[in-house]
């Protein structure tokens, strides 16, 4: 149940502790001097709909969403974005006019801002993803919308496939094939696991990988996984997540409040910051 009533904007997930998110937009609101108070709430699997209904039901206009309820977001919302709807996957809600909830997805276009402030992407880039979870829904569209061809690499075959039926209308798009490869190497590849799903470091060929290939880690943490220490054997042009974090978060302020905050200086402040 939630006790405090002071707070209009929320993070809701489980776990939550992480997060960096109530940092960021605190950020934001000192910046454009736009009240916003916000808070991470971890809620018990289960009861989604309960919590965020009596958060909006009192002070709630804005909500992001978190692992593992991006679908259950979706669910919930009673109106959708374009993105959201393409998604399946929610990770924003607005409260509009006092009648209904919005739903959006700004997961995709957060990583895509921050690839191309990273300079680790172009039109026509060869893309691999490894995984093909919740976290990689909302990051499909914007990519092949860019122009990227996707390879999808994950443990669970089918899962693969069915990201593919469902994105393959939007652009170039395949289950991780090495023969269906016009290319040696891939231009980026993105890791869209969980950062407790790493261990097997031999998911990728070195093969696919040259010193030009770029490695984007959607984790944003400091500790550098087997995976990453695997890859760095032949490509030292490496991200973690954290640039992506802070878009998202730009684009649901942007939906709340119509403002775009700058974000330059708290991605500065959290690469130095993270753990």
């Amino acid at each position: 149940m939630l006790k405090c009533n002071n707070f209009n904007y929320a993070l809701f997930g489980n776990p939550i502790d992480h997060s960096k998110s109530p940092e960021i937009h605190s950020f934001f609101s000192n910046q454009t001097g736009i009240f916003h108070n916000y808070k991470s709430i971890n809620i018990p699997l289960g009861e989604f709909f309960y919590y965020v209904s009596e958060f909006f039901k009192k002070n709630g206009k804005g909500a992001n969403i978190t692992a593992p309820f991006k679908q259950e977001a979706y669910l919930f919302a009673d109106q959708l974005t374009e993105r959201a709807k393409i998604a399946q996957s929610v990770n924003t809600l607005k409260k509009v006019d006092n009648k209904y909830i919005l739903g959006d997805n700004t997961d995709g276009i957060g990583l895509l801002s921050d690839l191309i402030r990273l300079n680790f992407i172009k039109k026509k880039s060869l893309v691999l993803i490894l995984g093909a979870g919740g976290a990689v829904r909302g990051i499909l569209y914007p990519l092949l919308s860019f122009g990227c061809s996707i390879f999808i690499l994950n443990r669970t075959l089918s899962n693969a496939e069915k990201l593919v039926l469902q994105f393959n209308k939007y652009g170039i798009i395949n289950v991780f094939n090495k023969n269906l490869l016009k290319k040696k190497h891939f231009d980026l590849i993105i890791n869209a696991t969980s950062k407790h799903d790493q261990s097997n470091k031999n998911i990728i060929d070195l093969s696919l990988i040259s010193n030009k290939t770029c490695f984007y880690d959607m984790n944003y943490t400091k500790s550098i996984s087997c995976l990453n220490t695997y890859v760095k054997k032949k490509s030292n042009i490496f991200s973690n997540g954290i640039g992506m974090l802070v878009f998202q978060a730009a684009n649901s302020f942007f939906l709340w409040h119509n403002i775009y905050p700058k974000t330059d200086s708290i991605i500065d402040i959290l690469k130095d910051n993270i753990k």
